[in-house]
Formats: C-alpha cells, sequence, structure tokens
C-alpha cells in the first residue's frame, strides 16, 4: 500500500513538472507579445471613447458650424455619434470575413503583422482628425479599428491554440481575454482628465494605439510561425520541428511532431473547409451550434447594460460626480483581476465549471440588481448593494465566459475547419455586438431597470443549454473532442469508427490507439 502511495505521488510529481515544463520562453513572449498588439488594443477601444465623449460631440459640432453656418441639429448629432460607435462592429465583421482569404496565404503570424496596418492607420487618421477638422476621420478610423479587431480575435486564439501544448491550452488561451480587459481598464485609465481626458489631449488617446502596434511589429518576427500551420498547409516538416523546438524548449519534439504528422499527412490533401461546408457537415454540428451559443451570449449576456448604469448607480451612492471616473476604474481592475484568476484556475476546474458557472452567477446578480435598482430610493444603503452587484456581474462574466468562448472555438475544430469555425464565430460575436448597441436603447427605454431580466434570460439560456451539450475539454485532443459530441452529432468522425476497430483488433497490443495510424488508415479506405 505504501508503495502504491509512492508511486501515486511521483506520478503527481511528474505530471506537476510536465505541465511547468510546457510554459517555455518562446510560448510566454508568443503570448504576451501577440495580445498586446491585438487583444489590447480591441479592449481599448470598446472603452476609450467613454472618457472624451463629450470633447468629441463638441467638435462635431464646431465642425459643423465652421462647414454650415449653424450649429448641428441634436438629432443629427446623436445620429453621427451613434454612427462613430457602432461602426466598431461593422469593421469587425468586416475584419471577420478577411481572415480565411489572408491567413491562407500570410499564416498566422504574418497575418497579426500585417493586421497592424490597420491599427496604425486608425492611430494616423483618428489622432490627426482635430487638426485637420474633419470628423469623418473619427468615423473612418473607428471603422478601420473595427478590421483590426475582427482579423485579432480570430487569428490570435488560432495561433495560441496551435502553438501550446494541450496541458496548458486553456491558460495560454485565456491571455486573449485577459488582455482585453487590461486593454478596457488602460482606455479609463488614460481618459482621466489627468492624463490625456482633457479638451485639448483627447487626440493622444487614439494615437496610443500606435504603441502596441509597432511592438509587436518589431517582437513577433522573431517568434516562429505555428507549427500546425506549417505541416498542414505549407508542408514545411523542417520548418514545423524548430517551431516545435522553440515553443516546446526543447530539442527532442519527436513525440509531439508525430502527433500533427499523422493529422498532417491527412490534411496536405484535403483543402481548407468553406463555411458554407462547415456548417452542412454532420460531423461538427453541435460544435457549430455550441459556438454559436456561446458567442453569442457573450455579447448579449447584458455586460454593455452594466457600464450605461454604471454611473448613475455610483451617483445614487453619493460619490461626487467628479469622482465616479476614479471609482469607475474599480470595474475595470475587477475585470483584470479576475480574468487572470481564469487563467490561473481553468487548467484545474476545466472549461465547464468556469463557463456554466459564470453565466449562472451572472444570471443571479442580474436578479439582485433589478430589485435593489427598483428599490434604491427606499433605503440609502441599497446603492451600495447595486455597486456590489454590478462588480459581481462584472467579476462572473470575465472568470468564464469573457474568454473561454475563443478557446472552444480553436479547441472544438480540426486545422481544415478552423479558419471557417472561426469566421462563423466571428460573425456571430460582431453582429451580437452591434445588435446590442442597435437595440439596448429601446430596449432600456421601454423597461427601465427591468430590462435586465432580459438579460438574465439570456445568461440562463446560455447556462442551461451548456450544462446538457459542452463536454469538458480540458487536456483533450481534438480528435477526442470530436468523439465526445459523436453520440449527439449521430455521426461518428472517422477517427472513432477506426479507433473502435483497431481496438478491437489488436487489444492487448494497443489500448490506446496512436492518432497517426487512425488517420492513415482513414485515407488508405477513402473514409475522409
Amino acid at each position: 500500500m505504501k508503495l502504491s502511495e509512492k508511486d501515486v505521488a511521483d506520478n503527481k510529481d511528474k505530471d506537476l513538472e510536465k505541465k511547468r515544463s510546457g510554459w517555455s520562453c518562446a510560448l510566454i513572449v508568443a503570448s504576451l507579445v501577440g495580445a498586446f498588439g491585438s487583444s489590447f488594443l480591441y479592449g481599448y477601444n470598446l472603452s476609450v471613447v467613454n472618457a472624451p465623449t463629450p470633447h468629441i460631440k463638441a467638435f462635431y459640432n464646431e465642425t459643423w458650424l465652421r462647414r454650415r453656418g449653424q450649429p448641428i441639429d441634436p438629432d443629427t448629432l446623436t445620429l453621427l455619434w451613434s454612427v462613430t460607435v457602432s461602426i466598431f462592429a461593422i469593421g469587425g465583421l468586416v475584419g471577420t470575413l478577411m481572415v480565411k482569404l489572408i491567413g491562407q496565404f500570410l499564416g498566422r503570424k504574418h497575418t497579426l503583422l500585417a493586421n497592424n496596418i490597420f491599427a496604425i492607420s486608425t492611430a494616423l487618421l483618428m489622432a490627426c482628425a482635430l487638426q485637420a477638422g474633419a470628423f469623418e476621420m473619427l468615423i473612418v478610423g473607428r471603422f478601420v479599428m473595427g478590421i483590426d479587431g475582427g482579423v485579432a480575435l480570430s487569428v490570435l486564439p488560432m495561433y495560441l491554440s496551435e502553438i501550446s501544448p494541450k496541458e496548458i491550452r486553456g491558460s495560454l488561451g485565456q491571455v486573449t481575454a485577459i488582455f482585453i480587459c487590461i486593454g478596457v481598464f488602460a482606455g479609463q485609465l488614460l481618459g482621466l482628465p489627468e492624463l490625456l481626458g482633457k479638451e485639448s489631449t483627447w487626440p493622444y488617446l487614439f494615437g496610443v494605439i500606435v504603441i502596441p502596434a509597432v511592438v509587436q511589429l518589431v517582437s513577433l518576427p522573431f517568434l516562429p510561425e505555428s507549427p500546425r500551420y506549417l505541416l498542414f498547409e505549407k508542408n514545411d516538416q523542417m520548418g514545423a520541428e524548430k517551431a516545435f523546438q522553440r515553443f516546446l524548449g526543447k530539442e527532442d519534439v519527436s513525440r509531439e511532431l508525430e502527433e500533427v504528422l499523422a493529422e498532417g499527412r491527412v490534411q496536405r490533401n484535403i483543402r481548407l473547409v468553406s463555411v458554407w461546408e462547415l456548417l452542412r457537415s454532420p460531423f461538427v454540428r453541435w460544435q457549430v451550434l455550441t459556438v454559436v451559443v456561446t458567442m453569442a451570449c457573450y455579447q448579449l449576456c447584458g455586460l454593455n447594460a452594466i457600464w450605461f448604469y454604471t454611473n448613475s448607480i455610483f451617483g445614487k451612492a453619493g460619490i461626487p460626480r467628479e469622482n465616479i471616473p476614479y471609482i469607475t476604474l474599480s470595474t475595470g481592475g475587477v475585470e483584470t483581476l479576475a480574468s487572470i484568476f481564469s487563467g490561473l484556475v481553468i487548467e484545474r476546474l476545466g472549461r465547464r465549471p468556469l463557463l456554466i458557472g459564470g453565466f449562472g452567477l451572472m444570471t443571479l446578480f442580474f436578479g439582485i440588481l433589478t430589485v435593489t435598482l427598483t428599490l434604491q430610493d427606499q433605503a440609502s444603503w441599497i446603492p451600495y448593494l447595486s455597486i456590489f452587484c454590478i462588480l459581481a456581474i462584472i467579476a462572473s462574466f470575465c472568470s468564464g465566459p469573457g474568454g473561454i468562448p475563443f478557446i472552444l472555438t480553436g479547441e472544438f475544430f480540426q486545422q481544415s475547419q478552423r479558419p471557417a469555425a472561426f469566421i462563423v464565430a466571428g460573425t456571430v460575436n460582431w453582429l451580437s455586438n452591434f445588435a446590442v448597441g442597435l437595440l439596448f436603447p429601446f430596449i432600456q427605454k421601454s423597461l427601465g431597470t427591468y430590462c435586465f431580466l432580459v438579460f438574465a434570460a439570456i445568461c440562463f439560456s446560455g447556462a442551461l443549454y451548456l450544462y446538457f451539450v459542452l463536454p469538458e475539454t480540458k487536456n483533450r485532443t481534438h480528435a477526442e473532442i470530436s468523439q465526445a459530441f459523436a453520440r449527439r452529432n449521430k455521426a461518428c468522425p472517422p477517427e472513432e469508427k477506426i479507433d473502435a476497430a483497431v481496438t478491437d483488433s489488436k487489444p492487448s497490443e494497443r489500448p490506446d490507439v496512436d492518432p497517426s495510424s487512425t488517420r492513415d488508415k482513414c485515407v488508405k479506405n477513402g473514409i475522409v
């Protein structure tokens, strides 16, 4: 018994050492540099327009008055501002639809590098708009920045998923969400009046966009391309082996290379799947539906509505109006801390508990927030309970739903399907983003504080769906995840059928079938 316990302890130590060894310097640098020039900018541009809103509207009015000799109509000003904010989502949709075409030729790394052209162009357009006296430059800049965000939120999770060992795939993938939150916080911080939120300095808020883009431009070229891309789409085995060696931090990568070589032998003869083919494929029907549901809930869960009410709730709690921007920084801080917490525990707890638990807690706190907002004038302590609910909703979102949908999209699909899958996920993401921006004012006007019940229902529906449908993907290969969905799809992937056949024929020799043999037999039998 003692010997058995010692063996178990030794195995645990080996597993822990294996997981720690997965974090090589190249992996860490690739994730940090990739996210800083991509998802950080997305988060930054979500929040950076909030602080200078009065100054930008004044700039619109001054420009209109100079051109037409009369002040701008309030309705026209509202329309122009709405276009300025919402066109970011339209650009994101355009960027998402460009991913497959660009990524097929440039690869993951070089697509991220080329994407910096959009970020630098945005910085120049928006920073120079005031001096040029053209508010159209702000609108065009927001659209171009949306393209950057659409490309980044598709290619970065794909790149991180393909370069990371499966043991730390979730933690590395969560870097995308962490830097989105850091970007939101940075936009709030730099928008303070003491920094760049003044009337004379607000253009510099947009000029800052150039810094992450330049950092990525000068750093990312020294890192390898995705080894899976090199194997599957470029047939460059030597380049893939060198990339594995850099990312895994060791010379002997024969086992990792053999795991993907088998899939590479299949993928060389298979073209990339189109979006239409992906949607029609019976083997991934529930994977696609799950990605659509998680991405829709990601945007429709009501976090944008929280920002709408934050200032008024803080005011009701007795916080002076001039201090509210500083208190609002707490929301960005909570976002960042919750996303870091998720990255630390995702490989221990798994995707399912964090995602389902996050939506479940959001449902609970949205319900409580509805009650506190309805009764906030009844007692002096109720607004403080509303503040707690706001912070709890933000923390619940960032601990799971804020980043895991991007990870799942990379985990559910094989190499030939992955670009199309990210197009589907990105399209749902940006269309839902646009729908929230378009419809929320009407929902809020019609329902008032009861609008949060709509978001509570969406979060509850998402949690319920994921509870019954989503399998745990932690530490599992793409083939194993496909097999987990096979029963619900009512169509077994070719790998699963061959695995069963091989296992039945040679149970004693190979109880765990090597994916390479199964995929090779798929090719020989014409199954794929």
